[in-house]
């Protein structure tokens, strides 16, 4: 693509894109009477406008049913859950039974931890990616703390080369290697929420494989923002959050994959409750545990039906677009256009002002650009949010920007560029 900076060219290719119609279905921020630039589904994706009724709907059936809302009206509780996971299992390319809806993401972390890192006293290590968002590290920390092991021993972590930002897919091949002996587990996430670097899931499970450990992914920037193929690449266990890309709302449900090569093993350890009991016997109350059948015997508690609702509201976009590659296709071109515009004002000043940290290669990255300041970032990222531009800051310096294909437009790419030249200006740079 030839990009071109002029408002001519953004608005063109907005005619020209097969998703825009979409952008209609979700509430937008307003800031100054006029729609916000909003850039911050790395973080919060937008309300879509159905989900206000369908809570309505659900608290509708509260009032008229109650207790017997469970097994009658339109969406019986009992099962609502189950509507939604084929688009799920779609989203995150896994079979119907490898998928249930859950939770929140850190519990499903833990709870899947429970099953799949089972250390012995020469396999006890977990590798994960340096500089993991902070909650998966805590979680990795407790987890291995509680087995008996200290982090600084039991923990390994695959950090940048000297001078560089993102990892190399060698280097994490390599540390798998050089450590094959004594893995127990290892855990990355599937997109860096720093730099927005995604990793090669499909190399980093056949390597982690090889060296004979459980290998699983935290999806909390990968899903909804990325074709994923859980199934196909033989991944272990992967979980995932629902309120940036899949559009969820604020502390969203979560959601579990289990691969089926896993369902029969008697051997995984496993915390259990109501709701992962298996659903035919469920109500004859048995004291004997006995699991549902897939990703489903994970389960704990009963399903929340308005969480479920504000999913159900996010999914059904999803349902309408069909297909993630065509996400991807749009977000290429987004983010693809957004580097140029920074690129052109780093050439007007004869300076890199703004570092990319993220991957420039498209097949390395999802959504996201993170940008390094060096100079004046505060002032900057505060220009672009009185301004109406809504990123995200991170100390000490970066920019996180994220035109999401469901509802950014190439003009508000456009837009945001203009603003940012224009805080450069206003900041004597």
């Amino acid at each position: 693509m030839e990009y071109q900076n002029s408002l001519a060219f953004a608005i063109q290719l907005d005619e020209q894109d097969p998703l825009k119609d979409f952008r209609s279905q979700f509430l937008v921020p307003q800031h100054n009477g006029k729609d916000a630039i909003y850039f911050c589904g790395n973080s919060l994706g937008l309300q879509p406008k159905v989900a206000q009724q369908y809570i309505n709907d659900q608290l509708k059936n509260w009032k008229d049913l109650a207790i017997e809302g469970f097994f009658h009206g339109d969406d019986p509780w009992l099962d609502y859950h189950k509507k939604l996971i084929p688009i799920l299992a779609k989203i995150v390319g896994a079979k119907n039974e490898e998928v249930s809806i859950m939770n929140s993401l850190t519990v499903n972390l833990h709870l899947l931890m429970v099953s799949f890192y089972q250390p012995t006293k020469k396999r006890f290590k977990v590798l994960m990616e340096g500089g993991a968002f902070p909650s998966d590290q805590y979680a990795v920390a407790s987890q291995v703390t509680f087995h008996g092991y200290y982090p600084k021993d039991a923990i390994i972590e695959v950090l940048p080369r000297v001078g560089e930002y993102t990892l190399r897919t060698e280097d994490i091949l390599q540390k798998i290697n050089d450590h094959a002996d004594e893995l127990a587990l290892v855990l990355f996430g599937g997109i860096n929420y720093f730099t927005g670097q995604l990793f090669n899931m499909e190399a980093i499970t056949k390597a982690g494989h090889e060296a004979g450990a459980i290998v699983g992914f935290d999806l909390a920037h990968a899903a909804g923002n990325m074709p994923l193929k859980l199934h196909e690449w033989n991944v272990d266990f992967a979980c995932w959050c629902s309120y940036k890309y899949i559009n969820s709302g604020p502390g969203g449900i979560s959601g579990i994959f289990v691969n089926e090569k896993h369902f029969g093993d008697k051997t995984l350890n496993r915390f259990v409750g109501w709701w992962g009991y298996r659903q035919d016997r469920r109500f004859l109350m048995s004291t004997n545990f006995e699991a549902e059948q897939g990703a489903a015997g994970w389960q704990l508690s009963t399903s929340p039906v308005m969480l479920l609702a504000l999913h159900k509201a996010a999914l059904d976009i999803f349902e309408q677009v069909g297909d993630m590659t065509a996400l991807k296709a749009k977000s290429e071109l987004l983010t693809g256009y957004l580097e140029f515009l920074i690129n052109k004002i780093n050439a007007q000043k004869g300076e890199e002002l703004f570092k990319i940290i993220t991957p420039k290669n498209h097949s390395e990255r999802g959504c996201q650009l993170s940008i390094v300041c060096k100079r004046n970032a505060k002032a900057i990222f505060n220009y672009l949010t009185d301004n109406g531009v809504i990123g995200d800051w991170r100390e000490p310096n970066v920019i996180r920007l994220s035109p999401v294909p469901l509802y950014n437009s190439f003009k508000q790419v456009f837009d945001a560029g203009r603003i940012l030249a224009a805080s450069v200006e206003e900041s004597g740079l």
